[in-house]
């Protein structure tokens, strides 16, 4: 394998604190009560989409209240609460000694990824920071993302992995000839098993273990 893309929220850091926090607030601003708990399994799709899901309309006369309320808070304060997964920082630092040509590709807007990336001090890991409103138009889905991301840099489909946490992920690397890495530690990882063609991560550790493997 000589690339690298992951996912962002659930596969290398924990934003669900920051996030849930951001959406409790964002409906107590506009008055109104979301149709179902607040829980970290929402974390993943775009804002709108988790919005219109918490809201119970594609009303753009109520989300588009949700959704400013919500950037006012997190994108001041609210990334700061983001977490790393254990083992990750020390994964991403191997990785990158290694010379692994490393993207992220995520749903969350481009800006608060980039605040949370240079806040962290990740800037200089990564050749590429996508997500789907880096584009003009924005991109419609992670698959679109992918199909981009590997036009621009001209990666071989085959040998670059997509390392994510969700179905989501698995079928954005699908859609694109991609070999998959499931983030077992991410949100999705209580929800599903993994299937027999992912590559299987207990723990961050493992992905470069089986890189190394691979190689010999």
């Amino acid at each position: 394998m000589k690339n690298l893309v992951f996912d962002l929220d659930g596969t290398l850091i924990d934003s669900s604190s920051s996030i849930l926090e951001g959406l409790r607030g964002a409906f107590a601003a506009c008055s109104r009560q979301p149709m179902r708990p607040l829980a970290a399994e929402l974390i993943g799709p775009p804002l709108r989409q988790t919005l219109a899901l918490l809201a119970g309309t594609e009303d753009d006369a109520v989300l588009q209240p949700l959704a400013e309320a919500f950037k006012a808070h997190y994108d001041n304060e609210g990334y700061r609460l983001t977490r790393v997964f254990p083992g990750v920082a020390e994964m991403l630092e191997v990785l990158a000694a290694a010379d692994y040509p490393m993207f992220i590709a995520t749903n969350k807007r481009v800006h608060p990824t980039l605040l949370i990336l240079s806040h962290l001090d990740w800037g200089k890991l990564f050749r590429g920071v996508y997500a789907l409103d880096a584009f003009d138009p924005p991109l419609r889905d992670k698959s679109a993302m992918l199909e981009r991301i590997l036009g621009l840099h001209k990666l071989d489909p085959h040998a670059t992995l997509y390392i994510g946490d969700r179905d989501e992920d698995s079928a954005a690397a699908a859609a694109n000839a991609m070999p998959f890495a499931w983030a077992s530690w991410g949100y999705g990882g209580g929800a599903q098993a993994p299937r027999p063609t992912w590559l299987h991560l207990q723990r961050p550790a493992d992905l470069w273990r089986q890189l190394a493997a691979a190689k010999h």
